[in-house]
């Protein structure tokens, strides 16, 4: 960027860099600046659920992009996470639920449905209720429909647009519990939990690394912008949202888009406590991209 906010992002030869947008509102924040300094022209821009995103990023259809926790981690040896950017939060994050008809300590055997195939929440609420609980449900995958749930399951696990909906709308409305489970892995843990990081991947890199790290600034320039005006990005998202402006600015304060050292090791006490069920090693290298190649 320069002075004006224009974008200098270099060109390079092969066209602009394959960049992903998960299409929840948590990552607005990350996305909204792109477009207010001109970055947003200079970027191959793919949107699409973060499963959907992480699978094209692991298989190359994507040359930087968002990648699910449990994602990365099983394929860390072909990505390089980006520093200080990511999307968890360090408490509560109202956006990654299980809203549930019983209190959790009694949902051993219980059929409990899973509202995604977000594999990193899944994880995490089966860590949660099975280490801190003591309960192995019977899960099963479902379209994110509180109401349908509810027919045939005693829980739910919900995340991303469909949780804040369910906990702020319909859960109160049919009288369920609601349970945070950024909160609950603070509680448990004390460290903040990561859903996503950015990342590029390494061959990538190796050919454009000038392009990836303006790439990143990019996005932390954006970020920083964002959350200056998070007040304006709120009231803008909220005319094409069921949310009021805001809700949605408490939304995007109470989410934690650092990753830094806390956020690291909440990364790797994650990977210590599902990785050998997981597909990915307990003892986990993260490499993050450095300043200077």
């Amino acid at each position: 960027m320069d002075s004006h906010g224009e974008s200098t992002a270099p060109r390079h030869r092969h066209g602009r860099p394959r960049v992903g947008h998960i299409q929840f509102l948590n990552c607005l924040p990350l996305y909204w600046g792109l477009a207010r300094t001109g970055t947003l022209l200079d970027l191959d821009l793919t949107k699409d659920t973060p499963e959907k995103l992480s699978e094209r990023l692991v298989g190359g259809q994507l040359d930087i992009g968002p990648v699910t926790l449990v994602e990365f981690l099983r394929n860390a040896d072909q990505l390089v996470a980006f520093p200080d950017l990511a999307v968890g939060c360090d408490g509560p994050v109202m956006s990654c639920v299980i809203v549930s008809q019983v209190e959790l300590e009694r949902l051993h055997g219980a059929r409990v449905a899973l509202g995604s195939t977000s594999r990193t929440s899944v994880r995490l609420a089966q860590l949660l209720l099975a280490e801190r609980y003591g309960v192995e449900p019977d899960y099963y995958t479902c379209p994110p429909d509180l109401g349908l749930m509810m027919q045939e399951a005693d829980a739910a696990v919900l995340i991303g647009d469909a949780a804040l909906r369910a906990s702020l709308h319909d859960a109160p409305r049919l009288g369920l519990q609601v349970h945070d489970l950024g909160r609950m892995w603070k509680e448990w843990t004390g460290l903040p939990f990561v859903f996503a990081v950015w990342a590029a991947r390494r061959d990538y890199l190796e050919r454009e690394p000038a392009l990836v790290r303006e790439v990143h600034r990019a996005f932390l320039t954006s970020r920083d912008l964002s959350l200056e005006e998070v007040t304006k990005v709120a009231e803008q998202a909220a005319r094409w949202e069921i949310f009021d402006a805001e809700l949605l600015e408490r939304y995007f304060r109470t989410l934690d888009f650092r990753f830094g050292p806390a956020q690291l090791a909440g990364v790797h006490e994650f990977a210590r406590q599902v990785g050998a069920t997981t597909g990915f090693p307990a003892d986990v290298t993260v490499e993050l991209l450095t300043a200077h190649a």
